[in-house]
C-alpha cells in the first residue's frame, strides 16, 4: 500500500508514552505515521481475536488534526484487514462506550487536555480494556516502526468502512445508569472548554439527543467546539482555567458548576461559592452511592472499590465504612482499569479526577460521575459547600513539583530526616505515614516516568500539620 518514506522515520518511542500516544501534530504525529499505527493496532488485535469477521473502533474530538488522522489511521486498520467503525465527533468516554457496547476494539484520536499544538491516541481492546505498553502498545509501537521502514503490505481482503453515531445511545446508557428526573431543580454552569463537552452535555443532561428534559437548568460556558481553544486550555486541574467558571457560578446564583477536560472524560466540580470541590470527595461521595446501590440491588459477598494511593484519607475511609473494601494502587488510568477488572471493583477514583465504573466496562467516565454527584446533591438538603464539607474533613497540599537533578539522594535525604517518625511504603515513590499531636499525616513522593520530577502530595488531620510537613518535605526535596 505505502512504500517507505525516503526521509527518516521517526523514533516512535519518543511520543508513545505509557499509557497512550501525545505527540506535536505536523513532526511526531504525521498522517504517515498515524497510518502505520492504524496498521499496527490492527495486527495487535488480530492477534487477539478469533472469527470470521474483526472490526474496531475510531472516533475523534474536535483537534483540525482529529479528522485527518482518523481517516488516516482508518486506512492502515483496513490494509490490515480490519473493518473500521467511524465513530466522528465525540468524547473520550463515548468512544469507550462504543468499545464496550459493540465489543470492539477502539482508538480515539485526541491530546485531552494538551495544547493545539499536539494530538494522540487513546487505545483499547473490546470492552473499553485499558493497553499499556506492557499490555499492547509497545508492540503496536514496534509494529508500526517496521511499517514506517518497509511499508504496509495491504492484505487480500482488505476491511470495509461504515459510520456509526453512538450519541444518543450513549447519552441512553448514561441516563439508565443514573435517574436525575425525580432530583430537585438545580441551576448548573458547564464550562466545556471549547472541547467535546460541548457535544455530550446537551445530549447527556439536555435534550439533544431526544431524551425527556431534565429539572435541570444548564448554562452554558465555551460550548463551541474548537481545538484551538480561544478561551482557555481545557485543563481543569490548573486552577488559572476555572477562574471564568468559578466567576460564572458566583454571577449566576448557580447551585454548582462543572469543569471538563478537552476530550471530556475528566470532570471537576465548583461548589455554589466559586469554591473546587476536591476530586477525592466527589470520588468518597460516588462510591458511597456505588456501595449503596449494588447492595439494595441484592449484590452480597465482598464489594471492593479502587482508589489510588494520593487520594484524601477519607476516601478509603469512607468505603471501609459502607462495609466495602478499599483497594489501594499505583498512579495511572490503565493500571487502574487493570485492577478494576482483576478485582471485579464496582468503582475506582483517582486524584485526578478519573473516575471508573464497573458497569461501565470499568473505563472512566466523567460524565457519568458528574451525573451521580448530581443525584446525590438533588436529594440533599442544603448547598453544596456543606456536602462537599462532609467529605472533605482533612487538609491536603495537593500535587507539588520539583525538578530534581539527583532523585536517589533526594530520597535518601527525606528517608533519614523521617526515620523514627514514620512508617514507609514503597507501592509507588515512597509513602511516609505518621501521627502528630493534632493527628495523623502522610505524605507521598514519586518520581515522574518522563521528566526529572519528584511529586509531593501531603495531607493531615488539621491544617498546621499539613504546612508543617509539607514545607520540611520541600526543603528536603529542594536542598
Amino acid at each position: 500500500m505505502n512504500s517507505a518514506s525516503e526521509t527518516p522515520a521517526p523514533d516512535l518511542s519518543s511520543f508513545i508514552k505509557a499509557y497512550d500516544v501525545r505527540g506535536l501534530v505536523g513532526t511526531q504525529l504525521t498522517d504517515e505515521v498515524v497510518e502505520a499505527l492504524g496498521a499496527g493496532f490492527a495486527d495487535e488485535m488480530r492477534a487477539e481475536h478469533d472469527g470470521p469477521t474483526f472490526e474496531l473502533a475510531i472516533g475523534h474530538d474536535m483537534r483540525d488534526s482529529s479528522p485527518t488522522f482518523a481517516a488516516a489511521f482508518a486506512r492502515g486498520a483496513q490494509a490490515r484487514g480490519a473493518s473500521v467503525i467511524m465513530l466522528g465527533l465525540g468524547s473520550t468516554d463515548e468512544t469507550y462506550f462504543a468499545s464496550g457496547h459493540l465489543n470492539v476494539p477502539a482508538a480515539m484520536f485526541t491530546a485531552s487536555h494538551n495544547p493545539a499544538t499536539y494530538n494522540g491516541i487513546k487505545f483499547c481492546r473490546a470492552g473499553a480494556q485499558g493497553i499499556s505498553l506492557d499490555t499492547g502498545l509497545g508492540s503496536i509501537r514496534d509494529r508500526a516502526q517496521a511499517y514506517l521502514a518497509s511499508g504496509i503490505d495491504v492484505v487480500d481482503a482488505p476491511g470495509t468502512l461504515v459510520n456509526r453515531d453512538v450519541l444518543a445511545d450513549y447519552a441512553a446508557y448514561l441516563r439508565k445508569l443514573v435517574d436525575l428526573s425525580s432530583v430537585r431543580p438545580l441551576r448548573i454552569v458547564v464550562d466545556a472548554g471549547n472541547g467535546m463537552g460541548g457535544l455530550t452535555v446537551p445530549a447527556v443532561l439536555g435534550t439533544a439527543a431526544g431524551l425527556p428534559v431534565l429539572p435541570l437548568e444548564i448554562i452554558p460556558l465555551y460550548f463551541e467546539l474548537d481545538g484551538t481553544f480561544p478561551n482557555h486550555e481545557a485543563n481543569p486541574l490548573e486552577p488559572a482555567n476555572l477562574v471564568d467558571l468559578q466567576k460564572a457560578v458566583v454571577e449566576h446564583g448557580a447551585d454548582l458548576g462543572l469543569a471538563f477536560d478537552g476530550d471530556a472524560d475528566r470532570c471537576f466540580v465548583i461548589d455554589e461559592l466559586g469554591q473546587p470541590v476536591t476530586p477525592s470527595a466527589v470520588a468518597a461521595i460516588v462510591a458511597l452511592r456505588e456501595i449503596t446501590r449494588v447492595r439494595a440491588q441484592g449484590e452480597t459477598g465482598e464489594i471492593r472499590v479502587v482508589h489510588n494511593l494520593i487520594t484524601s484519607r477519607i476516601v478509603p475511609e469512607t468505603i471501609s465504612a459502607a462495609g466495602a473494601i478499599p483497594v489501594r494502587t499505583k498512579v495511572g488510568h490503565s493500571l487502574i482499569k487493570d485492577v478494576m477488572h482483576a478485582t471485579g471493583a464496582i468503582f475506582g477514583g483517582e486524584h485526578s479526577a478519573h473516575y471508573y465504573f464497573r458497569d461501565f466496562w470499568g473505563a472512566d467516565n466523567g460524565m457519568l460521575a458528574a451525573m451521580h454527584l448530581i443525584a446525590q446533591f438533588g436529594a440533599y438538603d442544603g448547598p453544596l459547600s456543606a456536602l462537599a464539607a462532609e467529605f472533605t474533613p482533612y487538609t491536603a497540599s495537593g500535587e507539588i513539583n520539583s525538578t530534581v537533578a539527583d532523585v536517589p539522594a533526594a530520597y535518601a535525604r527525606i528517608v533519614d530526616a523521617f526515620h523514627g517518625r514514620a512508617s514507609i511504603d514503597e507501592l509507588d515513590g515512597l509513602t511516609f505515614t505518621g501521627a502528630a499531636d493534632d493527628g495523623f499525616w502522610w505524605f507521598s513522593v514519586r518520581p515522574s516516568n518522563t521528566e526529572p520530577l519528584l511529586r509531593l502530595n501531603a495531607e493531615a488531620q488539621t491544617p498546621a500539620t499539613m504546612a508543617a510537613i509539607r514545607d520540611e518535605v520541600l526543603a528536603l526535596i529542594r536542598a
